[in-house]
């Protein structure tokens, strides 16, 4: 049972996290207009997530894209082949996304309280989404990922590597502040090992001043567990 204290808190991040991106779509979908072909490393990992979910992985069902903000990883999913829907706090970049990409499914909605049937999908993405989730509360997160993966299903997790978060305040002039946790591989590994995701591949690169970043960039591919009772 949650207690009535632990769920103010969670309402109240989600609650912010919700504020922040619908205050700043636009400006965000813009400023990250050229991302895949500034950071093609990147994508590369995706799209080898995208052909081990191709093979099989979970059945070779729908794929979550979960905090998909205007789209664009949800797009590269569905052009790899994938049937992929994608879903967000925020309206207004779910505006963006639908207005961007018109033949793909859009649904408002938080990772931590996922409107999937148990074990339907063949595979999550959470491409820089998990990173205003407050640590205490991953547990909780990487347990709902699990839930809605079919057996064998394949999670795609990326976040900024480090210890101290980045807090952004005013971006882009606009009167909202939010703090972007940055993790520990190791950590989040353990982390998905305990929700019954074993990890599969674990990729960090160093940081890329000349684009900006502070910190490197990480990305886990995780699999969930086939019973064998």
């Amino acid at each position: 049972m949650t207690s009535t204290s632990s769920t103010s808190a969670e309402a109240g991040f989600v609650s912010s996290t919700r504020t922040f991106y619908d205050a700043i779509a636009e400006d965000y979908a813009d400023h990250f207009a050229g991302e895949r072909s500034a950071k093609p490393r990147d994508w590369t990992v995706m799209a080898g997530f995208a052909e081990l979910v191709s093979r099989g992985g979970g059945g070779g069902g729908q794929v979550a894209d979960l905090g998909c903000g205007p789209g664009r990883s949800t797009a590269f999913l569905a052009a790899q082949g994938l049937d992929v829907f994608g879903l967000d706090l925020s309206e207004s970049m779910l505006a963006i996304a639908r207005r961007e990409n018109p033949g793909l499914r859009f649904r408002q909605g938080s990772m931590l309280d996922l409107d999937i049937p148990d074990g339907t999908l063949a595979a999550a993405v959470s491409w820089y989404s998990s990173i205003h989730t407050p640590v205490d509360r991953l547990p909780y997160l990487f347990a709902e990922f699990h839930r809605i993966l079919a057996p064998g299903g394949y999670l795609l997790l990326a976040f900024q590597a480090g210890d101290q978060p980045l807090t952004l305040d005013q971006p882009f002039g606009h009167p909202v502040t939010l703090d972007f946790e940055r993790r520990r591989p190791e950590l989040m590994a353990e982390l998905l090992e305990a929700a019954g995701l074993a990890l599969r591949s674990r990729t960090v690169r160093e940081a890329e001043e000349e684009l900006g970043e502070s910190s490197a960039q990480a990305f886990l591919i995780a699999r969930k567990l086939v019973s064998t009772l």
